[in-house]
């Protein structure tokens, strides 16, 4: 295929504004897949993005378009030298400087939600175009920003699309004024379409062609930029690539730059929208190589495939997303750990932005210490298991990731908070904000919208900003947010006791200015939780020795003289005495014992 005659191009916006949608219309369009075989979310063949409605994995498609009708009406823009071409009102595709009227269209479909922004900032490596999708009733969101710089930073040729229009509740002008005034699109740049319907999704794939410039590239030495890879139990890892230059064919031998391994490319192809096997794949093409390659951390996403024995300067890579939120993960039968173990391994070969290693809990058993991306992400990731696996598994409280040097100092990570929301819950998300820790770094006001940005410790999100924010702004504020590093935190640990006894995995870090209140909250839980044993129950909550909250639970009281009918004072006596003694051996000896019930319902809380 003539690179000329190539587009490739990725679908970003903010959650649910329609992008698998206007994928689903895109293949019915050029036919791709004929419409006895089209379901909804066609490209989100993952079980869970079906169930949730959100694309949590991002899938490429190669798509063959040939123009109902090859002749355009001269764009404005355009840089047709003919003059006979120029004074009529169209001319034909060869006029354009293209052979004839087919196209292949590379598109790959990515994820919304703000957990899985390393997935699209991956696919726009490998294009060098983007719709920039809004929904009309929804407007201008959070994500929608973020994907925006995302695609500027790359460099990547943006076309604006105004979806839903067919909506009664659309806003079509006032969504439009919104891309002008934030972004600097022009009003006849913007495209307006129904992607449940189809409206407007033919001139959509002509802009596409129009706007978004052909792949460069040499075709003398091999190289390609991997963006994605899963493993195959029987054909090893196989990698999603583009190809940047020059061709790669069935049975090459094959180099990757980063981890120095060589393999075999044993099969090679397009994504149609399933692997489909070629002879050969070539300068701006995207494909998949099948490489052989059994562990895949050796094929690592961002690396260089090369030719074996030519000599190249990588490409500029992708750096591995690093986990940010760490769960404790223990079967809730202990005989299952082995098939706990077999699941995290299964799970991280398609998905090596998660780590884990084991780790154990006195009151838990044996489990591990999972490191995901985010809460979402670890929600996924837990379903997943349940539903693939049956496993029944539990996750204790979420942990961020600490910086600690020699001197004991401890620096946390900190984070770009963008919140977009209606003018009239400025007040109220900035005094939240502000409570949580944040530092105003910008406000900005467009239309009846707000844009606030906030520099803020992650353990914020672990402990459920973005759900403070919806309910606030009844729903309507949206947001992202990009890692910033870490700074220092002036943290200490809080140690839970039950009569002595540390219980690990209640214990956690909290800022040293509401040790208290945690420390009264956590005792509080426990005293209304624990059951009554025949031993008092003293619980205590420590930092650095000392004890900042405490609670007790008495002790059932057996009323001893019950069977009593007579006798003198002395033979009660002896009877009281002989509890007395009972009850302080049971509290010497009493083995303290927290109900798997009772430990779910303080982790979750």
């Amino acid at each position: 295929m003539n690179p000329s005659n190539i587009r490739n191009f990725a679908i970003i916006a903010h959650v649910d504004h329609g992008k698998s949608t206007l994928a689903d219309r895109l293949l019915e369009k050029t036919k791709t897949i004929s419409k006895d075989k089209m379901k909804e979310q066609f490209l989100d063949q993952n079980p869970i993005s079906r169930e949730r409605g959100i694309t949590i994995k991002l899938a490429p498609v190669r798509m063959v378009y040939k123009i109902p009708n090859p002749k355009f009406q001269i764009p404005n823009n355009s840089k047709i030298q003919n003059t006979n071409v120029r004074n009529s009102l169209e001319f034909r595709n060869s006029d354009l400087g293209f052979a004839d009227s087919e196209y292949i269209l590379n598109l790959i479909d990515t994820p919304g939600h703000v957990d899985f922004s390393y997935e699209v900032s991956r696919t726009l490596a490998a294009c060098e175009g983007a719709i920039l999708l809004v929904d009309a009733t929804q407007g201008v969101q959070a994500q929608t920003v973020a994907h925006f710089y995302s695609a500027k930073k790359e460099n990547l040729t943006i076309i604006p699309v105004i979806n839903k229009i067919d909506l009664p509740t659309a806003k079509i002008e006032e969504t439009a004024r919104q891309l002008e005034e934030m972004f600097g699109f022009k009003k006849d740049e913007i495209i307006n379409i129904s992607a449940k319907s189809g409206e407007n999704v033919d001139k959509l794939l002509e802009k596409i062609i129009e706007k978004i410039p052909p792949p460069k590239g040499s075709s003398e030495s091999l190289k390609a930029l991997i963006f994605d890879a899963f493993y195959d139990e029987h054909r090893g890892v196989i990698v999603y690539v583009r190809i940047v230059d020059g061709i790669i064919k069935k049975g090459d031998r094959i180099n990757f730059f980063q981890s120095n391994t060589s393999s075999i490319a044993s099969e090679v192809g397009y994504f149609i929208p399933n692997l489909s096997e070629r002879e050969s794949i070539s300068v701006g093409e995207i494909g998949y190589i099948v490489t052989g390659v059994k562990d895949i951390r050796l094929a690592r996403v961002g690396d260089t495939i090369y030719r074996k024995g030519e000599d190249i300067d990588p490409l500029t890579g992708y750096s591995k997303p690093k986990p940010m939120v760490f769960f404790g993960m223990y079967p809730k039968e202990s005989s299952s750990l082995g098939k706990l173990r077999d699941a995290l391994n299964k799970i991280s070969l398609n998905d090596t932005s998660i780590t884990f290693t084991e780790e154990y809990s006195s009151f838990l058993g044996s489990g591990y210490r999972v490191g995901f991306l985010g809460l979402l992400h670890a929600e996924i990731i837990k379903e997943r298991m349940e539903n693939e696996e049956r496993l029944d598994i539990l996750l204790t409280m979420p942990h961020v990731l600490y910086e600690e040097d020699s001197d004991g100092h401890i620096r946390e990570p900190y984070i770009a908070l963008t919140i977009y929301t209606p003018k009239e819950y400025v007040g109220s998300i900035i005094s939240l904000c502000e409570n949580k820790k944040g530092k105003l770094s910008d406000l900005s006001y467009f239309q009846n919208n707000a844009v606030i940005k906030y520099e803020m410790p992650y353990t914020m999100l672990v402990r459920g900003i973005a759900s403070d924010i919806k309910s606030l702004s009844s729903g309507f504020a949206t947001i992202d947010y990009e890692h910033l590093g870490f700074k220092d935190a002036d943290l200490v640990n809080i140690e839970i006791l039950i009569n002595g006894l540390s219980i690990d995995i209640l214990s956690e870090r909290v800022y040293r200015d509401e040790a208290l209140y945690k420390a009264r909250q956590k005792t509080q839980k426990l005293k209304e939780t624990l059951p009554r044993q025949q031993f008092r129950q003293i619980i205590q909550a420590v930092v650095g020795g000392n004890i900042l909250a405490r609670e007790e639970i008495s002790p059932y009281r057996k009323d001893v003289l019950a069977k009593m009918s007579g006798g003198d004072r002395t033979r009660k006596d002896k009877l009281l005495e002989a509890q007395k003694k009972g009850k302080a051996k049971l509290n010497q000896t009493g083995k303290v014992s927290l109900p798997q019930e009772v430990l779910y319902s303080l982790i979750k809380s």
